[in-house]
């Protein structure tokens, strides 16, 4: 199956969503697909991310993952989507911020430098955890990622219109076509 990175892989808003946005259909074990279980789409991410993320205006350029900080890179994650997600459905983050904020300290440690996508996911996490804008952060309706809603009225429902807000759009059409069918 071929893979790229396209600019939908980067509609969360921010590095840190779009690193957490790398499992595709996280809550379906039998659909689940984690574009970083191959090191090549690992090490391709952060040039992608140069070009079609949208906080890319805070960085140059950016070094992959070092291979013996890639764990704890992936560590941060799954914490990253754990607390964010949690924040989002309004449940008890507290255990969740500390694990996370431990991991963001240990993987800061073992970056390589500040130039490096492990970095620059702390520094990004960081800011949500501080900007207001994590208020607007959402779950997209269709393929659960996170984004950040900065629609004038908070209406968005979608991480990307073109891609899960036309498939939902479909699948409403595509029932009702169905029901009418049957009556």
């Amino acid at each position: 199956m071929s893979f790229s990175w396209t600019p939908h892989r980067f509609s969360g808003g921010a590095l840190a969503l779009d690193v957490a946005n790398s499992v595709v259909l996280r809550h379906d074990a039998g659909q689940r697909i984690d574009r970083f279980a191959t090191p090549a789409q690992l090490e391709d991410f952060p040039q992608a991310a140069v070009h079609f993320c949208a906080e890319r205006a805070l960085f140059g350029e950016i070094a992959p993952v070092r291979p013996d900080n890639r764990p704890a890179f992936l560590r941060l994650r799954e914490a990253i989507d754990a607390y964010f997600r949690a924040s989002v459905l309004k449940t008890s983050t507290d255990a969740l911020l500390a694990d996370l904020l431990e991991l963001l300290a240990a993987v800061l440690r073992g970056a390589a430098s500040p130039e490096c996508l492990d970095a620059a996911t702390v520094h990004s996490t960081l800011r949500l955890l501080s900007a207001p804008e994590k208020e607007r952060m959402k779950i997209c309706g269709n393929c659960g990622w996170l984004f950040i809603d900065r629609s004038k009225n908070r209406s968005r429902s979608w991480c990307d219109m073109a891609v899960c807000g036309n498939r939902a759009k479909a699948t409403r059409h595509y029932q009702r076509r169905k029901q009418g069918a049957r009556a």
